[in-house]
């Protein structure tokens, strides 16, 4: 079995032990990954570059792990591969985004 599939399984059977699948609709998912987001969020803030480069590692993970259980739920929830979205979106990004305007500015793609 490979990872991805693995940790879907870990999440859902996680879920589907504490009967919290009711719980887990689509509105909900994502105001969970928004949630958990601020809370990766609040690792950071008041710290300047150095001091927010150096946070505990740990804390990242947790924050991550969270966001991320969430995001794959909802996926799997729609039926949705994980790296197919992604390969696409990155697609998507080239477009708007090409080398020649984009590199090195972080303008976005319509100021380009």
């Amino acid at each position: 079995m490979d990872k991805y599939k693995e940790v879907i399984k870990a999440l859902t059977e996680f879920r589907d032990d504490r009967d919290w699948k009711q719980f887990h609709d689509s509105k909900n998912l994502a105001l969970a990954i928004s949630i958990e987001s601020a809370e990766l969020n609040e690792i950071f803030l008041w710290k300047n570059g150095e001091e927010a480069e150096n946070v505990k590692k740990e804390k990242i993970k947790e924050e991550l792990a969270d966001i991320l259980s969430f995001s794959f739920l909802l996926a799997e929830k729609h039926n949705l591969d994980i790296f197919d979205i992604v390969l696409d979106k990155i697609k998507i990004n080239a477009e708007k985004y090409p080398v020649d305007k984009a590199k090195g500015t972080a303008k976005k793609y319509d100021e380009l």
